[in-house]
């Protein structure tokens, strides 16, 4: 009897070290709460959750526009993220950002996605990728359309007693502070209301993406694009996804090539840009 009973704990005391080497070594059963946590990939994790998160800045038709009175963002971004997050069996959550924060934000994990007109650029590129391009774009002037024969080139942009204006944090005052040295500079808050500054007669020159100065030229018959086919540099513009997450990338690349293929892109374009 006595033999039976130290058999017995022997083999309770073998199992129970067993188990715990086990679970020393990781190889334990894992709740599936936990498992789908711990997915690598957002091609993963977004489905998981059902949530596509997007940052955006808002403020830049007729890519992102966010509404101050009902909180709801429109735009040709804004369509294509909830095409995107469809494609995912996920719905987009719209996370508010500034250029200049956007790219910190996504690297800080706030979002998935950046979205909303973003322009590919090699210091964006140190701290995020980028998909497949959508759009060719390039800064060009808008202005009152009685000064449109006036500022044709950067030259006649850049002289002493022109009146620019730019808003602040991402590529556009990056352009402008390159290439503006005599002409007066103003840094203006708020995109939404940065055209208007023009019209009023109180700036007189904006250098911004050519897509966007179509835009603001169809709903602002005071404005005028200045050659916007063939603006004053080349960009190319993306959407921002984070660094080391390829199959996420590979699998957004993939739906951008379709995108603006198959029609979805240019269908979304069309409402924005008729």
């Amino acid at each position: 009897m006595r033999r039976t009973v130290t058999l017995s704990a022997l083999a309770a005391v073998l199992a129970a070290l067993a188990a715990g080497s086990a679970l020393a070594a990781g190889s334990a059963p894992e709740p599936a709460a936990d498992r789908k946590q711990q997915r690598g990939t957002l091609l993963d994790r977004v489905p998981d959750r059902g949530v596509l998160r997007v940052c955006t800045t808002g403020d830049y038709r007729p890519f992102s526009h966010l509404d101050p009175k009902t909180g709801a963002y429109t735009g040709i971004d804004i369509a294509m993220a909830g095409d995107l997050a469809k494609s995912l069996d996920a719905k987009p959550a719209f996370v508010a950002t500034t250029w200049a924060k956007l790219v910190d934000d996504l690297a800080a994990g706030r979002c998935d996605v950046g979205m909303g007109g973003v322009s590919v650029t090699l210091a964006r590129a140190r701290k995020a990728s980028f998909s497949e391009p959508y759009l060719t774009d390039g800064k060009t002037p808008i202005v009152r359309c009685e000064d449109k024969a006036k500022y044709q080139t950067l030259e006649d942009i850049d002289r002493p007693g022109v009146r620019v204006i730019v808003n602040p944090g991402g590529t556009n005052e990056q352009f402008a502070r390159a290439h503006i040295k005599r002409a007066t500079l103003t840094v203006h808050p708020d995109n939404t209301t940065i055209f208007d500054e023009i019209i009023a007669g109180r700036a007189d020159v904006m250098m911004t993406d050519a897509s966007e100065t179509r835009y603001q030229s169809a709903i602002h018959p005071e404005l005028c694009a200045v050659h916007p086919d063939k603006p004053f540099s080349f960009a190319e513009k993306a959407y921002v996804l984070p660094r080391g997450d390829a199959q996420f990338r590979e699998y957004v690349d993939q739906w951008v090539q379709l995108a603006t293929h198959d029609g979805t892109y240019k269908k979304y374009e069309d409402e924005w840009m008729r």
